[in-house]
């Protein structure tokens, strides 16, 4: 099973001479019922060498043609607080309120892509460790209406570099549950050699359990990283979740999906082989990380899956696929 790429992506580029001027990319993307749209957060960031990151809020009646609702970003850093960006939004809604989960540093990450990128922080000899290495967490932020947002801090473990993280859109077993990837869970000591997809529990969202290890890496598309792509979505079999994964040979993205159960979801029912979406376009292989899709938000609406991903750190785009044959194959063909 792949997925089907829309035909006139991206959907979203960047605009003017503004915060959102350099890129717009890996975006968080829900549907609301009440209003009868699709709405979505996106990462966005201008041509300033410090790379401030922002958040941008679009929306759409028909899942592919977007409009901005603003002129303005709906969520900014703040320099002298301790979120440096407001990276790569994951979305849920519970309740009435939109629970957003974002990665975010210290001090803004400079243009990273660029050989004489330039660090804009300070490194004491001494301090937290996010301090002294910009590494990212993760944070965590609530809205009723994806426009006046609350930064509630982090729900990551600072000492990590620890993104793709997000949270399950109900409790299971009375608990939340987050997946989470700190990159220094690996090689040894681990079982794991390599970072991979971590799972945990919490009774309030911000104090979290001993995470466990959910899934590593085991094709040769993935064999230097995976991690969180897309807040799970339910199916018949359980929790249907998207994920990435990195290659050593050529440093591409690629996308797989998994099946958790649903009562216990650090079980793996199923997992596809091969990937489902690779870069291949241009807007895909030519941008800030080359050879890059990186899905960040999923809505299911009459049937189709709708997956929303960044484009080489560059763009907005869109595939899309019948959401039930789609859970059926991969159950069918990933079975464990």
């Amino acid at each position: 099973m792949k997925l089907n790429k829309y035909d006139k992506n991206p959907i979203l580029t960047a605009k003017g001479d503004s915060w959102e001027g350099l890129c717009v990319l890996n975006p968080a993307v829900v549907y609301d019922e009440k209003d009868q749209e699709f709405k979505m957060l996106y990462r966005a960031a201008g041509n300033d060498l410090t790379h401030y990151i922002h958040l941008g809020l679009a929306v759409s009646k028909d899942g592919f043609h977007f409009e901005r609702v603003s002129d303005q970003p709906v969520l900014s850093p703040d320099p002298k607080g301790v979120d440096g960006g407001c990276e790569d939004p994951r979305l849920v809604k519970m309740g009435d309120y939109y629970y957003l989960t974002y990665a975010c540093r210290t001090f803004a990450p400079g243009q990273y892509w660029r050989k004489d990128c330039e660090y804009f922080g300070f490194k004491p000899e001494f301090g937290p460790t996010m301090l002294i290495n910009n590494n990212s967490l993760t944070s965590l932020a609530i809205s009723k209406d994806l426009k006046d947002w609350k930064k509630l801090g982090r729900i990551t473990d600072s000492r990590f570099d620890d993104r793709d993280v997000y949270i399950f859109p109900e409790k299971v077993g009375g608990k939340f549950v987050r997946i989470s990837r700190p990159m220094e869970w690996c090689g040894e000591g681990f079982t794991n050699e390599n970072p991979a997809i971590w799972i945990a529990f919490s009774d309030d969202l911000m104090e979290w359990g001993t995470p466990t290890l959910l899934m590593a890496g085991k094709e040769w598309w993935e064999d230097a990283k995976i991690g969180g792509s897309t807040p799970p979505v339910r199916c018949k079999y359980g929790w249907m979740m998207l994920y990435h994964g990195v290659c050593k040979k050529d440093g591409a993205y690629r996308v797989g999906a998994v099946i958790l159960d649903e009562k216990d979801p650090t079980k793996v029912l199923a997992r596809t082989k091969d990937f489902i979406m690779e870069p291949e376009f241009s807007f895909e292989t030519d941008g800030y990380y080359n050879g890059c899709v990186f899905p960040t938000g999923i809505v299911v609406k009459d049937g189709l899956m709708y997956v929303y991903y960044g484009a080489a750190d560059k763009f907005v785009c869109v595939a899309t696929a019948p959401f039930e044959e789609f859970c059926d194959q991969i159950y069918k063909e990933g079975k464990l």
